[in-house]
C-alpha cells in the first residue's frame, strides 16, 4: 500500500506538489493521471525518496523508502526505461543490480522470461528498441519479487501486441495481491488497465476513485434510441420528462436509462429497432474534470483556413 498525506514539494516559487493526499491499495490496479506539468513524476520520485518533500509524509507499506530494509524486496519501479548502461547485456544489467542489492542471482532469468527477454539475454541493452528497454525496465523492477510496483508510462514504445501484454502482465500482478501504481498518458488503455484512479492537476487531487465512478460523475450517460415512429416516442419521452436531441435517424436520450425506455415504448406499442446505452468515456471524462488546470492550452484552427491564411 502507498500513502501520501499532505504530499507538498516546492523548486524554488514553483510548487510542483501541494498538499497531495491519496491511498493506492492492495490487489489492484491504481492509474495515475493528469496533464503535462502536474506533478505526477515529482510524486514518483517522493515515493520512492528520490526527491525530499518540503512538507507531508509518503509511505510503503507503512514504512519511508529510506527505512526499508532491502528496498527492492518491497518496492520495485520503472521510471526511465533508458537507465542502463548501454555496453551492459540485459542479463549483465540485472546481474549488476542483484549483487548491488544483495538479491538472489537466480531471480534473473526468471524475471528475462517473465517479460519476454529470454531469448536476447546476453545482447546489449544499447541496441534495444524503446519497448525492450521497457521490458528491462519492468523485468528490474520485478527481480526483488516486490509487493509494490511503480511504473512510470510502461507502455511507451511497445506494439499493440506488447501494450496487451503488459495489461495483462499488470492484471496479473494485482490478482496476486500487489499494489501497482501506473503512470500513463494514453488514456484509452488506462480505461482498459486501470480499476482505481488517482488525478491530479496542477500537484492537487482531483479525484481518487474508481474508473467507473470517475467516468459516471464527469460525463452524461444517454441511450440511443431508433424507432420507424421516432416523432411519436420523442412526444411521449419529452412528456415524461425525458431530454432528446436528434441524432440522424435516431434519438439520443437523457434523464431516462433503457429499461425505462423500452417499457415506455412496450406501454405505447411503439416497435424500437435499437436501444443502446452511450456511456462516456475516460478521455472525455478526463478532459472535462482537468480542463483548468491544462498547462498550455491550444485554440481550434478555424474551418477553412491555414497556417498561411483562408484557404479556397
Amino acid at each position: 500500500m502507498i500513502e501520501a498525506t499532505g504530499l507538498t514539494k516546492h523548486y524554488g516559487r514553483t510548487v510542483a506538489v501541494d498538499n497531495l493526499s491519496f491511498t493506492v491499495g492492495e490487489g489492484r490496479v491504481t492509474g495515475f493521471l493528469g496533464p503535462n506539468g502536474a506533478g505526477k513524476s515529482t510524486t514518483m520520485r517522493m515515493i520512492l525518496g528520490l526527491d525530499s518533500p518540503t512538507s507531508g509524509d509518503v509511505r510503503i507499506d507503512g514504512q519511508h523508502y529510506r527505512d526499508l530494509h532491502q528496498p527492492l524486496r518491497t518496492v520495485g519501479a520503472l521510471l526511465d526505461a533508458k537507465w542502463v548502461h548501454p555496453n551492459r547485456s540485459a542479463r549483465a544489467h540485472l546481474r549488476w543490480l542483484a549483487a548491488a542489492t544483495k538479491l538472489p542471482r537466480s531471480r534473473i532469468d526468471q524475471v528475462l522470461d517473465l517479460v519476454g527477454l529470454g531469448a536476447v539475454a546476453n545482447k546489449n541493452a544499447g541496441g534495444f528498441s524503446l519497448g525492450m528497454s521497457q521490458r528491462l525496465g519492468i523485468a528490474a523492477a520485478l527481480l526483488g519479487d516486490p509487493r509494490v510496483l511503480l511504473f512510470d508510462e510502461p507502455v511507451n514504445g511497445l506494439d499493440p501486441e506488447g501494450i496487451l501484454w503488459i495489461r495483462k502482465f499488470m492484471h496479473q500482478l494485482a490478482d496476486e495481491g500487489r499494489t501497482v501504481f501506473v503512470s500513463s498518458h494514453l488514456l484509452s488503455e488506462m480505461a482498459q488497465t486501470a480499476q482505481d484512479l488517482v488525478v491530479i492537476g496542477r500537484g492537487k487531487l482531483i479525484y481518487q476513485g474508481t474508473v467507473d465512478e470517475f467516468i459516471a460523475n464527469a460525463t452524461e450517460s444517454t441511450v440511443l434510441v431508433r424507432s420507424p415512429t421516432l416523432e411519436k416516442l420523442g412526444e411521449h419521452l419529452l412528456a415524461a420528462g425525458a431530454g432528446i436531441s436528434d441524432d440522424g435517424d435516431a434519438l439520443r436520450v437523457s434523464g431516462m436509462d433503457s429499461a425505462a425506455i423500452g417499457e415506455l415504448a412496450a406501454t405505447r406499442q411503439i416497435v424500437l429497432h435499437e436501444l443502446s446505452p452511450q456511456v462516456g468515456s475516460l478521455e472525455q471524462a478526463f478532459i472535462h474534470l482537468t480542463g483548468d488546470t491544462v498547462e498550455y492550452r491550444t485554440e481550434e484552427p478555424a474551418l477553412g483556413t491555414t497556417e498561411e491564411g483562408p484557404t479556397a
